[in-house]
C-alpha cells in the first residue's frame, strides 16, 4: 500500500500575538496549576511550527506506523488494573505511582484542553491524532526525564519538549518561569542551566511521540531511557539541593501562595 504522504495546509498557519501569550503567561506564573494558560500562550506564540513537525511525524515511516494504529492513549493509560500487573521498576509501574502520587490522569489533561475552548479539531484525523499524541505524552516526559512537577520541573520538561517540537510558546513559558524562579532560589542557582540542560537533553533523545507507548510501559525503567537515549539532569536538582539547603520548599515558589507573599 502506498504510504500517504502529507503536505502543509496555509489556512492552519496562526498569526503570532505576542502580547496575549505574555498576558496568559502571567496568569500561569500567578497559579502554576491552571495549564489551560499554557495551552493559550502556545497557541498564542504556535506560527506554523504545529504543522512543521506533524509533516516531519506524518511523513515518517515511524509516524505513518502510528497513525495507522490510531490508539487513543488517555483511556489505555488511566488503565491502572493493568498497569499495577507490570513489573516492578517499570516505565508504567512508575508512571502509576506519579499519577496517583500528583493526583493526575490521563483524561483530567484531555478535559483541562476542553475547558480552556480552543479549538483544536484541525479537519484533519491524522493531525488530530498528532495533537492528541503531543497532549497525552506529557506527564510521561516528567517520568522519563526525572523533573517533576515543581515550577523548575514543568518549565524544563517544556525546555526539553521544545528542542524536540519547537514552538516560541514553550520556550517563553520554559525560560518565563525559570526566571521567576530564579528570582526566589538562592543566589548562583543553576536556575536557568537546568533549562539549558533540559533543551540539550531533548536534542539528543528519541521523541517519545513516536513510539509504541505501549510496549514501552511494562519495559524497566533505566531500559526506556538507555533506548530513548535520554541522560538524568543535574541542574535541576542542584538547584533543589540549594533552595531546601536555604528552607525554601521547591514546589512552593511559583503559585497562588508564594504571589500572595
Amino acid at each position: 500500500m502506498t504510504q500517504t504522504t502529507y503536505t502543509r495546509d496555509p489556512s492552519l498557519k496562526l498569526r503570532r500575538r505576542p502580547l496575549k501569550a505574555l498576558h496568559h503567561f502571567r496568569k500561569l506564573i500567578k497559579n502554576k496549576e491552571d495549564t489551560t494558560q499554557v495551552f493559550y500562550v502556545i497557541k498564542a506564540l504556535n506560527g506554523d511550527s504545529f504543522q512543521t513537525q506533524f509533516l516531519k511525524f506524518a511523513n515518517s515511516e515511524t509516524g505513518h506506523k502510528r497513525l495507522e494504529d490510531n490508539k487513543y492513549l488517555p483511556p489505555l493509560l488511566d488503565n491502572h488494573d493493568w498497569l499495577r500487573t507490570l513489573p516492578d521498576r517499570s516505565l508504567g509501574r512508575a508512571y502509576l505511582d506519579f499519577m496517583t502520587t500528583e493526583g493526575l490522569t490521563a483524561k483530567g489533561l484531555v478535559d483541562e484542553y476542553t475547558a480552556s475552548g480552543i479549538e483544536r479539531d484541525f479537519g484533519n484525523k491524522a493531525m488530530n491524532t498528532y495533537a492528541d499524541r503531543l497532549r497525552d505524552t506529557h506527564d510521561m516526559l516528567h517520568i522519563i526525564t526525572g523533573f517533576g512537577r515543581d515550577a523548575l520541573g514543568e518549565a524544563s520538561v517544556l525546555g526539553y519538549t521544545h528542542s524536540q517540537h519547537g514552538g516560541l510558546g514553550l520556550l517563553l513559558i520554559a525560560y518565563g518561569a525559570a526566571w521567576e524562579v530564579r528570582k526566589m532560589a538562592p543566589k548562583g542557582s543553576p536556575v536557568l542551566k537546568s533549562i539549558n540542560e533540559a533543551r540539550r537533553i531533548g536534542k539528543i533523545a528519541k521523541d517519545i511521540v513516536y513510539e509504541d507507548l505501549m510496549s514501552l510501559l511494562p519495559q524497566p525503567l533505566d531500559e526506556v531511557r538507555t533506548y530513548l537515549g535520554i541522560e538524568l539532569p543535574t541542574h535541576y536538582h542542584d538547584v533543589h539541593t540549594q533552595m531546601r539547603d536555604n528552607g525554601i520548599d521547591p514546589y512552593g515558589v511559583i503559585g497562588t501562595t508564594a504571589v500572595a507573599a
